[in-house]
């Protein structure tokens, strides 16, 4: 599709409603481009690139039949947002979940984007979704869904144009499902069209914990700048997902404490500490989240409390980890928040009024665009290695993902230090100036009025 007025029907470019009561997902999509401008003045590029940013390429929305397991058929909105392909095709998660719309696709894009320059791998942002409960679905119906997905977006992906991953509510064996479908329509094999897939149908070793790996790098990374000793150091981790799970597992065997847990019920919360390994298994049984202790597959209660979600980013802890969803620290409770260290874990967790509150306290904030990069760092390589047609070792995986995060936290930490900026100021430089860069070679304003 060379030409963007050549689209066929139901392809849409995004457009923002400025008027009126504008629902989150629209909120949170402005508030993305309203920080973009005010970072990308502070990184010193030019106008264009900002431009180029503040228009996404393409958000296809798609209506998705499926026949359900008692005979009727269910419509489902789908979307897929390729936000900027200038640096690579495009790259990202489709999530399930029932507040997915246009506004949260093309927000998480565009960080998408910048987060791939950050860490200066080949790809642009890209995201995906489907509006939808994912948990009232048996499981042919979740498949169905995914191939009904698969099959509404198959001219808008491939492994050359765009590659989607798993994110919220979607798994390996979605990606598997996915890759499937696509097979299927183009009549030949095309694992680097999905990342995160099952390690038998192509997928990389080190793939599951990625996410959690790489924000456990910077977590360590930072620990080290401040010269603090990992006992000392009491976690808070909101969201205990496979990013949540996997990075407070790493913590806690690396010596920190993990004092709260939550997921989208509620916390738990104990000063003692928790065995990670322990509640995540009984919560797999039990789909609740309890302070447990497991010698085998008998799990033992230990002392601990109940908490809310608002209680726990609000304990004294020295570290909290938001890693569920967006726009969980706000202007409304940002005055509750007490610990001196977050890391997003998640994307956008924290709104830009929020973080201006934050810094003006002094609270260090690793920005999502690194801390949360490991996923697409691992999905780098798993398209690497499809493309070669050679798999890695899980020891060569995490000895490039540590590398690339290492490097990356450093040329961040550099620009913080030297140039007093926030990190996330640091980390938006470094994406932009990649981006001026190669936009700067295809040609810009100043090039052309050059005389």
């Amino acid at each position: 599709m060379s030409d963007i007025n050549d689209d066929p029907p139901g392809f849409a470019l995004s457009c923002i409603h400025t008027t009126g009561e504008l629902p989150m997902s629209e909120q949170t999509y402005l508030d993305a481009l309203s920080r973009l401008k005010a970072l990308g003045a502070h990184a010193g590029v030019s106008g264009d690139v900002i431009d180029l940013l503040r228009h996404p390429h393409a958000l296809l929305t798609a209506s998705l039949p499926v026949r359900m397991d008692d005979g009727s058929t269910r419509y489902f909105t789908g979307y897929r947002c390729r936000y900027n392909d200038i640096l690579g095709p495009t790259k990202g998660g489709v999530r399930f979940h029932p507040n997915v719309n246009s506004g949260e696709v093309q927000a998480l894009a565009l960080w998408m984007t910048i987060k791939c320059a950050v860490v200066g791998i080949p790809f642009g942002g890209a995201k995906g979704g489907v509006t939808v409960d994912p948990k009232s679905l048996s499981r042919m119906e979740l498949e169905r869904l995914t191939r009904a997905y698969m099959r509404a977006m198959v001219d808008f992906i491939g492994p050359d144009t765009d590659i989607p991953a798993p994110d919220v509510y979607t798994n390996a064996r979605i990606m598997g499902w996915m890759q499937d479908e696509y097979e299927t329509i183009r009549r030949g094999k095309w694992p680097a069209v999905v990342t995160g897939k099952p390690i038998a149908l192509g997928g990389s070793e080190g793939r599951e914990e990625a996410t959690g790996r790489g924000a456990f790098l910077c977590i360590e990374a930072l620990r080290r700048q401040h010269q603090r000793e990992a006992k000392d150091i009491r976690v808070a981790v909101q969201g205990f997902g496979n990013a949540g799970y996997n990075v407070a597992r790493l913590l806690q065997h690396a010596g920190y404490r993990i004092v709260a847990l939550s997921d989208s019920h509620g916390g738990i919360y104990s000063e003692a500490g928790f065995d990670i390994h322990s509640v995540w298994q009984d919560k797999q049984q039990s789909r609740e989240l309890h302070g447990v202790y497991c010698d085998g597959s008998v799990c033992h209660s230990v002392e601990h409390e109940k908490i809310t979600n608002e209680q726990l980013l609000a304990l004294d802890v020295d570290l909290l980890i938001p890693a569920a969803m967006e726009n969980v620290i706000t202007d409304n409770n940002v005055i509750s928040i007490r610990a001196p260290w977050i890391v997003e874990v998640a994307n956008g967790p924290i709104t830009s009024s929020a973080e201006a509150t934050l810094e003006r306290r002094g609270t260090l904030i690793v920005p999502d665009v690194l801390a949360n990069a490991g996923g697409v760092l691992v999905s780098y390589f798993e398209w690497v290695q499809n493309r070669a047609g050679y798999p890695w070792t899980l020891e060569q995986v995490n000895t490039r993902l540590q590398e690339r995060i290492e490097n990356a936290f450093q040329a961040i930490w550099d620009r913080h230090i030297h140039e007093e900026r926030s990190l996330r100021n640091a980390a938006y430089t470094i994406a932009l100036l990649r981006i001026e860069e190669a936009l700067v070679i295809h040609g810009s304003k100043g090039y052309f009025q050059e005389k």
